[in-house]
């Protein structure tokens, strides 16, 4: 009887864990990869631009050209490493561990926006960072 009690508890503490499990741990492993700023430059065409930041937030059209606005998450790169740390505490503290785990992830990272501008011919003619928010970098 015993071993049927054990076993009916093991069984009940695999499907808890992976019920409250999940929410860090994917986050870990599904975060966006950080953005290489330094490959960004002077005369760079608009295209190549795109394919490293992704689609602006905002686009101006100016006297010149245009100017476009990036917002760039940084500080959420994806990791193994930490989803295995989140996993391993989900375990040891029976899913409990989601409570801090979520939050640790989804307060990690900042957003960080740069204004580009190009001129007619959709080249890079001016790159401006500006402040990060958000986030505990």
């Amino acid at each position: 009887m015993f071993r049927k009690e054990g076993i009916g508890f093991f069984v009940l503490v695999c499907c808890l864990i992976f019920v409250f499990s999940g929410c860090s741990v994917m986050m870990a492993l599904h975060g966006k990869r950080e953005v290489d700023l330094g490959s960004l430059h002077v005369g760079q065409p608009r295209d190549e631009v795109i394919l490293l930041l992704g689609q602006p937030a905002q686009t101006l059209t100016t006297d010149t050209g245009r100017k476009e606005i990036f917002e760039i998450q940084r500080g959420n790169s994806p990791s193994a490493g930490r989803a295995i740390g989140h996993g391993v505490m989900d375990v040891l503290t029976f899913g409990g561990w989601e409570i801090i785990g979520t939050p640790v992830e989804g307060f990690s990272s900042s957003q960080l926006q740069i204004t580009i501008d190009f001129d007619k011919d959709d080249k890079v003619t001016k790159i401006k960072s500006g402040q990060e928010t958000g986030g505990t970098n």
